[in-house]
């Protein structure tokens, strides 16, 4: 099966050729996606990066992370790409661990896979508390929203997917900001997708991180809701029906006049 590795690019410039050049043999090719670097990195790339294996291809307009690793998606498909993992250019990723991404795609045990920072008690002591605390606020709500409750590390955007799965997306729905991720996984329960955790280590260096979570959290608040509440609908009254279907506004109900008893 053929992997192609995404890469997208936003003031990386000093971390990107390192990026690449670390990337292993059991890559067929490396998509780089300019986001409009004001840093030029894809041009950094073009003139600096040796390996025949990379493919540069530039926004005029910045269209977020999610924009992106959309466009590098729509690119490895078109190349034939079988299994697409996208990894940032910052550094923060270990591209030693494609291949524990790859494998379970490639023995048909998943659909797609991503990072999970938390599964080493001793590794989560290195992270940031408020990265741990935002982290661990924006999984329980990733988890109501995509109905994946045994995943964690929403945000982790070190991921792998089956190029069969990535067609299925709806690419123009998808969000192309840094919710790109959770939005990620509400769509791949709403296509039944298999999804598993990978544990990996965090790397946190020179680089600055682009999201700021306090920022983030009432729109990311907003999108879970409205994708839980599609969620509920698509797969308890749409698609399929069954006993959860009587029981979930059946219990709403009785919440509500309990509570409203009780008071």
């Amino acid at each position: 099966m053929s992997v192609f590795v995404v890469i997208p690019c936003y003031r990386v410039s000093a971390h990107i050729c390192n990026v690449i050049r670390e990337i292993g043999s059991e890559v067929d090719a490396i998509v780089v996606v300019d986001d409009c670097c004001p840093e030029n990195s894809g041009a950094l790339v073009e003139k600096t990066c040796s390996d025949k294996r990379v493919r540069v291809i530039y926004h005029e307009i910045n269209q977020g992370v999610g924009g992106a690793v959309l466009t590098g998606y729509h690119a490895a498909i078109d190349a034939g790409a079988d299994i697409i993992v996208k990894i940032d250019g910052d550094g923060q990723m270990d591209s030693g661990l494609i291949p524990s991404f790859i494998e379970p795609i490639r023995s048909g045990d998943a659909d797609y896979t991503k990072g999970n920072r938390f599964y080493d008690l001793e590794e989560i002591k290195v992270m940031p508390r408020s990265r741990l605390f935002g982290n661990a606020v924006l999984s329980l709500m990733t988890k109501l929203s995509s109905g994946y409750w045994d995943l964690f590390d929403p945000t982790n955007g070190y991921t792998a997917i089956h190029a069969a799965v990535a067609r299925h997306l709806p690419f123009r729905k998808i969000s192309r900001s840094y919710f790109f991720e959770a939005d990620m996984l509400f769509r791949l329960n709403t296509l039944g997708a298999v999804v598993i955790d990978v544990p990996m280590s965090a790397k946190y260096g020179d680089e600055i991180s682009n999201l700021k979570i306090p920022k983030v959290f009432g729109e990311f608040f907003v999108k879970h809701m409205r994708n839980f509440i599609k969620r509920i609908f698509y797969n308890y009254y749409l698609r399929d029906m069954s006993l959860a279907s009587i029981e979930l506004p059946l219990g709403l109900v009785l919440i509500v006049g309990g509570v409203s008893f009780g008071g």
